[in-house]
């Protein structure tokens, strides 16, 4: 966790109220009769230098949140901003000189690089697509930014195959800061790889942190991961953001029943198998037809009067928390 980061430090990512739905199903005519709601309403703030974590189980939208930031989905509704410019107005050169802004580090590496292009080739890879540089130049780029991550530059004539995994994602941090961005979008960037190699991946990130001021948005189900790397947390159920705040504030005391769920369900080597109160089902809702009223009442043990009404993310006290549960004051 990045310390001695000013809290004010300029926005690099505003989101606001955004909505991601995909068609489900469709009709003779090919026209949409029913759609998947994967994000519903989120809004959210990455600062410079800091790092927000969003948690949540399979299927509550993290990843189609991620990759509706970066362009591979599309929102109906909302507002996406890149140090104050929205990216979806944004056309032609403007659009491409946001894009070069963010980069995505994904959860597989191997999948993630053409296994057909040598390394400096893939790391450089940014630079080409921009234009103006030539074979010798990105090869020099390739260098520096492989020296950066840990890699040894004379192994960059390999092809991705003849690496291991833990350096496989070594390649793909290279390639995602070799544009300069301003914020990298990481979507559980160590849950494919050995836990030993996982610690080595996490304390490159925040060394370049440290040395670049990027700001990041991690995307993970591992709760006591994003508690050690990330400054702020934003809990997501059925593509809400219910609970967000400081790391340390959220995770350590959490306010609303599902993040309270989630912490529960968390392995440890003190209860490795735990228990879960207050849970009525484990199934998620059905995300094609939306609940009425808290998203959440229908699996929450501690549903009350009040619950039937829909939430919104309010204030707890004057600090940063916030809670969508009407319940989470007391």
């Amino acid at each position: 966790m990045t310390a001695g980061v000013e809290t004010m430090a300029r926005p690099v990512l505003e989101v606001s109220d955004l909505h991601v739905r995909f068609p489900a199903s469709r009709n003779w005519l090919g026209r949409p009769t029913s759609h998947v709601h994967a994000v519903n309403g989120v809004t959210l703030r990455v600062r410079a230098g800091r790092s927000l974590g969003i948690v949540g189980e399979s299927g509550c939208g993290k990843s189609t949140f991620a990759q509706a930031i970066i362009g591979l989905a599309r929102y109906e509704q909302g507002r996406v901003a890149i140090d104050g410019q929205d990216f979806q107005a944004a056309q032609g050169k403007e659009r491409r000189q946001l894009r070069q802004k963010m980069q995505i580090v994904f959860q597989d590496p191997q999948s993630s690089l053409d296994r057909r292009l040598p390394v400096w080739r893939l790391i450089s890879e940014p630079l080409h697509i921009r234009g103006g540089h030539s074979n010798a130049e990105l090869h020099a780029k390739a260098e520096q930014l492989a020296t950066a991550v840990g890699l040894r530059p004379e192994h960059l004539d390999r092809l991705p195959h003849e690496f291991s995994g833990g350096q496989r994602q070594r390649i793909a941090i290279a390639r995602a800061i070799s544009t300069d961005p301003d914020l990298m979008v990481l979507d559980e960037p160590t849950s494919a790889l050995d836990v030993s190699v996982q610690a080595q991946i996490i304390n490159l990130l925040l060394k370049l942190q440290r040395e670049r001021g990027l700001a990041y948005l991690m995307i993970s189900h591992d709760v006591a991961l994003v508690r050690h790397f990330c400054d702020d947390v934003a809990v997501m159920y059925l593509g809400q953001i219910v609970e967000s705040g400081p790391a340390e504030e959220v995770l350590g005391d959490p306010r609303h029943p599902y993040t309270q769920t989630l912490l529960a369900a968390a392995p440890s080597f003190a209860s490795p198998l735990p228990t879960i109160a207050d849970v009525r089902t484990a199934e998620l809702p059905n995300n094609r037809k939306l609940p009425a009223g808290c998203f959440y009442k229908e699996r929450c043990g501690k549903a009350a009067a009040g619950c039937e009404a829909p939430q919104v993310l309010q204030h707890l006290g004057e600090g940063a928390r916030r809670a969508r549960c009407h319940l989470a004051q007391g």
